[in-house]
């Protein structure tokens, strides 16, 4: 029987410099801290949601934050330290990255993330304004001369067409990709999708079984949101391999956390991991070999304790 999972991306900051993705809703925050570092999210909940990934069966997804949050040496700690933590390298999504930012991170990453997001040409220029195709392709050229690899994310519903399908055959075999994750969108408030209600699940399924048809090999994860869970076994059997965008913690063993299970084995697939049955996590075990000072240990072993609570509470 084939095997799926789920696939948490951790989040590292609520700030980017760019904030002009016409889906995002940070481009309808009206007012915003000139200061990257008042929407940072502490180390204690980053490394915390790390240790809750490698106890539960969760991959990392990628580490995910906007443009421009953290100094190069600050993003080496968090990286550095959740491939400690998981025993994995892990994907980066955190914007272009330069050559020696890249160089930096190779020890401790699989590979990086091109926010493709919108694949359909003049439509992608309007939706993303400050994230030109050109700069993610020459961040993948030197990904190929440092053996690092390489995905990228779409969102389906933006107003591209199954047409359209073809530029992004042609994007992913430029590319040789490994990876792909879509998500269907949904319209966030004080955005220009506001009203918009998503793609149909038909539509959202035969983005994904076109891509698998075309690419056999190649690693495509799909998020949905708790309004269409139903869609994941439809997703799952049309080719893809694993699924995110899912508030395991908080969602933890509720109705929808059961929902997802369920999917898997209506797709004829077993689900790695759980997110639905408690289980113990020694959180000293897990990052005593690792360096940290005594306050930060203490920290992170208190935001466990935190999100454990916030687990059990719906068991």
């Amino acid at each position: 029987m084939k095997s799926t999972c789920f696939e948490r991306a951790i989040f590292i900051s609520w700030y980017c410099s760019k904030r002009d993705c016409k889906f995002c809703y940070l481009s309808s925050r009206k007012h915003v801290s000139p200061d990257p570092r008042k929407d940072r999210r502490s180390l204690a909940s980053i490394f915390a949601e790390a240790i809750l990934c490698k106890a539960y069966g969760w991959k990392v997804e990628f580490i995910s934050g906007g443009c421009d949050t953290f100094t190069d040496e600050e993003l080496l700690l968090i990286i550095k330290t959740i491939y400690e933590i998981t025993e994995q390298k892990q994907w980066l999504n955190l914007g272009v990255l330069s050559r020696e930012q890249l160089e930096m991170f190779k020890p401790y990453i699989a590979g990086v993330c091109g926010t493709v997001e919108c694949i359909t040409p003049k439509l992608r220029d309007k939706i993303c304004p400050s994230k030109p195709l050109g700069e993610i392709e020459e961040m993948f050229k030197i990904c190929d001369e440092l053996k690092i690899g390489k995905t990228m994310t779409m969102i389906i519903g933006l107003g591209e067409k199954i047409d359209d399908f073809d530029y992004l055959q042609k994007f992913i075999s430029k590319h040789d990709l490994d990876r792909i994750t879509f998500y269907r969108l949904k319209g966030q408030k004080g955005t220009m999708y506001e009203d918009t209600k998503g793609p149909d699940i038909d539509y959202y399924v035969d983005w994904v079984r076109k891509t698998r048809e075309a690419f056999p090999k190649l690693k495509i994860v799909v998020g949905s949101w708790l309004s269409h869970l139903e869609e994941i076994n439809l997703l799952l059997k049309a080719g893809a391999d694993s699924i995110t965008k899912f508030p395991s913690i908080r969602k933890f063993n509720t109705k929808y956390a059961r929902k997802i299970e369920d999917e898997a084995r209506k797709a004829s697939r077993k689900f790695n991991g759980t997110l639905t049955k408690i289980r113990n996590v020694d959180v000293d075990q897990k990052i005593k070999n690792i360096d940290l000072d005594d306050k930060l240990r203490r920290k992170i072993n208190d935001k466990v304790k935190e999100y454990l609570r916030k687990m059990k509470s719906n068991c």
